[in-house]
């Protein structure tokens, strides 16, 4: 299964800082902000970037000594997701991680100094030095496009200016251990792209309900491909033996073009459809006999049956099997069902066509209205489930009126949240889909739900 496109994680952090040195260190504060872009369902890479205030006193013997430096630095780490590969949610509320990588820094170091005499003098250290940086953290999710986090990241210098963030110099009897900076933050990070078309970084997503996803989407497509009809002739192209029917052309139970009367001349477009032609009798291109035989059925003489009897008989055994007052209810016998990705309510392109046929379905039927109801899998929060499946049916409603021209009273929208699921599974394709069905006098419009709690 290819990995699906997903979005890049933003994140803007700040904390406390402490500097491991010579000297005590006193807190201080550090901001920043990275870039983080999974390249699995485990591993991704993240850039920091860091600016941090870094302080010490420390009184030995008769001199005590201060130091203030400023930090500047970049990171590229390797971050590794530590519960990416459990399957018993859909998008899993945290995410547990540890990072390790390396940088460069740049910093200035101050140093203040006093001794018996009450001389004060400033000492100054400004250098570029390489450094490993390593971490780990914990963010919780909250919405599709928002999570905070709290983490901890350790800064370990290396080369000549190791030991000289604290502006005291190695060679100094003090000085018997390279400095270390400590950074504890708390992050508050934005997932960057396209919704419709991207999922959230993959370190949140349970990747068996990709693979679901996938197989869902497959079968529907399928299912899509078995139940179009291309020529709107209303027989399925899967059986269809003419498949290029024309605009309002009546068909048999096989798609083909009636003609009743078997004069070559189909019925959409023939004024006698009903009168078959006795030998010797030609038509035009419209049906009419052009040279009448007498004595002829329909004829002066004859004793054709007319297209009006026609009608007058099919109307007269549709209300013998109660077929014509139902005619909305068998409408319903065509309706389709719409499926949606999880956590969204973007309908997909494949469904266009399914949704012009209810267009048409509607236009034809101007008495008709119906009801739009739309579910959710059981994945996520009652007040979630409640405001995505209603945003679904919304969706549906407003594709129907924009696309197609029907108007907003025809529709009856109403939600169900993930009540009635199809399958069992919680977090199944099948249960998170849009209805329709024919609306009667009790049908009424539910209000939108309560305000969602953070998004989908």
């Amino acid at each position: 299964m290819a990995i699906p496109k997903n979005m890049f994680e933003f994140g803007l952090n700040g904390g406390a800082t402490i500097l491991g040195s010579d000297v005590t260190p006193k807190p201080s504060y550090g901001v920043g902000f990275h870039i983080r872009k999974a390249v699995d369902y485990v591993f991704s890479l993240r850039a920091d970037f860091l600016y941090a205030d870094l302080k010490g006193m420390n009184p030995v013997t008769n001199i005590e000594r201060d130091f203030n430096t400023t930090w500047m630095s970049g990171t590229g780490y390797g971050v590794m997701s530590l519960n990416s590969l459990r399957w018993d949610k859909a998008v899993r509320p945290t995410n547990l991680y540890i990072m390790g990588g390396v940088g460069a820094n740049t910093f200035e170091a101050r140093s203040f100094n006093t001794d018996d005499n009450l001389r004060v003098f400033d000492t100054l250290e400004h250098d570029f030095a390489p450094h490993i940086g390593l971490g780990g953290g914990i963010s919780f999710r909250l919405g599709k496009k928002v999570n905070i986090a709290l983490e901890e990241q350790a800064f370990v210098v290396f080369g000549g200016r190791a030991d000289r963030l604290d502006n005291i110099a190695p060679t100094n009897s003090r000085s018997n251990f390279r400095d270390v900076v400590s950074f504890t933050n708390l992050s508050i990070n934005f997932n960057i792209g396209n919704a419709s078309s991207h999922t959230e970084p993959l370190y949140w997503i349970n990747p068996l309900d990709g693979v679901l996803n996938s197989i869902d989407d497959k079968i529907n497509q399928r299912t899509t491909g078995l139940i179009k009809d291309e020529d709107g002739d209303g027989v399925l192209d899967a059986i269809d033996q003419d498949p290029n029917t024309p605009a309002g052309a009546m068909v048999d139970t096989k798609g083909r073009t009636l003609d009743s009367d078997r004069d070559g001349v189909p019925d959409h477009i023939d004024k006698e459809p009903f009168y078959m032609p006795q030998p010797n009798e030609k038509v035009d291109e419209q049906g009419v006999v052009t040279n009448p035989q007498p004595g002829s059925p329909g004829r002066p003489g004859g004793s054709g049956v007319t297209e009006e009897r026609v009608k007058e008989l099919i109307d007269q055994a549709l209300q013998n099997y109660q077929i014509a007052d139902n005619r909305s209810n068998a409408a319903e016998w065509f309706l389709p069902m719409l499926h949606f990705p999880s956590s969204t309510a973007v309908i997909k392109y494949s469904d266009y066509g399914n949704l012009a046929g209810v267009g048409r379905m509607l236009k034809a039927n101007p008495g008709i209205r119906l009801v739009v109801t739309g579910f959710t899998d059981s994945t996520g929060s009652e007040s979630i489930n409640n405001q995505l499946s209603y945003d679904r049916a919304k969706n549906v409603i407003e594709h129907l009126m924009n696309n197609h021209g029907i108007a907003r009273g025809r529709f009856v929208l109403q939600w169900k949240g993930s009540a009635d699921n199809l399958v069992p599974t919680s977090s199944s394709y099948m249960n998170r889909r849009a209805e329709f069905r024919i609306a009667g006098p009790g049908d009424v419009e539910q209000d939108p739900p309560a305000p969602k709690e953070g998004g989908y």
